[in-house]
């Protein structure tokens, strides 16, 4: 486990600072909180505010993924999942929620609307050659290994 510390700014009054539920022992993720209020249909998206704006460092991204209550209970889950915070995105945090229920789903100020992971990533340098090293696998793709 690493420390982490990022620079976080309130947009909005009542905006609300990611948390864990259960400690930093315990969950990966950190709540975010829903800054206004939507409803969302049946079959429908909306970008939810959070009222935040986060400054990660080089090196480690933002990681918003659905939380499993809202999927189980509503259908609500993260459109994008897993979105994407770069290190240079400076502007309001907002999670694009999908209600894949059968009923509208009324998001409210406070609620808890997804989880924030910050994970450290590798910059890539691309080696192009002509042949690759042999696998077990090669090239099966899709539904190689069965149903």
């Amino acid at each position: 486990m690493h420390n982490l510390t990022i620079p976080i700014t309130r947009l909005r009054p009542d905006a609300r600072l990611p948390e864990s539920a259960h400690g930093p022992e315990e969950d990966a993720g950190l709540d975010l909180y829903a800054a206004e209020e939507v409803t969302i249909a049946a079959g429908e998206w909306a970008g939810i505010a959070t009222g935040l704006a986060i400054e990660i460092p080089p090196g480690f991204e933002g990681q918003v993924r659905p939380r499993s209550g809202l999927a189980r209970k509503f259908g609500i889950t993260v459109l994008n999942s897993p979105g994407t915070i770069d290190p240079g995105y400076r502007g309001e945090i907002s999670v694009l929620l999908i209600n894949n229920g059968r009923e509208p789903y009324t998001v409210c100020t406070g609620d808890r609307v997804a989880q924030l992971v910050i994970a450290a990533y590798a910059t890539v340098k691309w080696q192009l050659q002509k042949d690759l090293a042999d696998s077990k696998r090669s090239d099966g793709g899709f539904g190689s290994t069965g149903a």
